[in-house]
Formats: structure tokens, C-alpha cells, sequence
């Protein structure tokens, strides 16, 4: 694993409780047009997109059970999970596209709320008793299947990895656009 830089707890911490604020100020302020209406630079609604949001954040938890499973195995175990997501990438995109677009049918952005704090929340605690040297175990992830996943990718970075996320597709929001 070699050396690691120690992490800004309290940081990723305030970035949860920043995305927290955003997600309720931009569903509290959509309105059902808004919702409706296609984001920037995808073919989801705003609404998906709010949900694939959030799904970054319900991600990010299984992601770090799978990160601390496979840094107990050897890394070419690893490796040779990794690529072998890599080879399901297009059944990956597929499903990553049309998620959202049920589960913004029913669930509703009250729900897509109280869940955001529900799992921001569970992730807060969770980083609270991670032992720093745990936050340096991780394994290899598939990097084509995200911008922000690395070929290695620490309990730490998993932390930083759903705000990250959060935040790119929020530049993709056309909540505030006229019609």
C-alpha cells in the first residue's frame, strides 16, 4: 500500500454537509418543469440526474465494502476483478443509464431527500471510526466506468469519491434555465 497521506476527516466531512444544503435548496426550489426538463450534456431530466446524484452517495458505501474485502486478498485478485468489470462496461452503462431513470419514477424528491441524509449521514459515522491505516487499504477499480475512479482507489479516496461526483454532475443541472 505504501506511504499515504493522512486524511482531512473534518473536510470530507463539511463537503457531505455542503452537498447536503445544495441537494435540499435544489429540490426544495425545482419546479416540476424544472424536473422534467433534460440536463446538460446527458439524456437524463434533472430529476434523474438528481437521483444519479445521490447514487453516487449509495455507491460510495459499497465501494468501500468491496475495497475492504479485496485489500485482504492478493492484488492480482484485484487487478483481475477489475478488468474483468472493465469487460462488462457496456452492460454497466446500460444499467447506469436506466436506473435512474426508474427510480426517479418512484421515488420522489421528498424520499430522494430524507435518503440523502440517510446515506451522507451513515457515511459520516462510518469515516468517524475507520482507523487511519484502514483508510489506506483499497483495491483497483474499473477506471472506464467513471471520470473520477483511479486504477487504486483507497478507503480514503472512496470517501472523497461520491462528493466528487456530486459536484461534476451538478455543473450539468438546468433546474434555474428558463424554458
Amino acid at each position: 500500500m505504501g506511504g499515504h497521506t493522512v486524511m482531512d476527516r473534518q473536510a470530507a466531512c463539511d463537503d457531505y454537509a455542503r452537498a447536503r444544503r445544495t441537494f435540499h435548496a435544489l429540490l426544495d426550489t425545482a419546479s416540476q418543469d424544472g424536473l422534467d426538463r433534460l440536463s446538460d450534456g446527458t439524456r437524463w431530466t434533472n430529476r434523474q440526474l438528481l437521483w444519479h446524484m445521490l447514487f453516487g452517495y449509495l455507491i460510495a458505501r459499497v465501494l468501500l465494502v468491496l475495497a475492504r474485502a479485496f485489500s485482504r486478498l492478493p492484488r492480482r485478485l484485484g487487478r483481475g476483478f477489475a478488468r474483468l468489470l472493465v469487460a462488462g462496461t457496456k452492460p454497466f452503462d446500460l444499467v447506469n443509464y436506466l436506473g435512474p431513470c426508474g427510480a426517479a419514477r418512484v421515488v420522489s424528491p421528498r424520499r430522494m431527500a430524507a435518503l440523502f441524509d440517510r446515506v451522507t449521514g451513515a457515511l459520516e459515522r462510518r469515516l468517524a471510526a475507520e482507523a487511519e491505516a484502514d483508510l489506506a487499504r483499497g483495491m483497483h477499480y474499473p477506471v472506464r466506468w467513471d471520470p473520477f475512479f483511479k486504477d487504486f482507489m483507497t478507503l480514503a479516496d472512496i470517501y472523497r469519491y461520491p462528493t466528487q461526483h456530486f459536484d461534476f454532475h451538478h455543473r450539468q443541472l438546468t433546474l434555474d434555465e428558463p424554458d
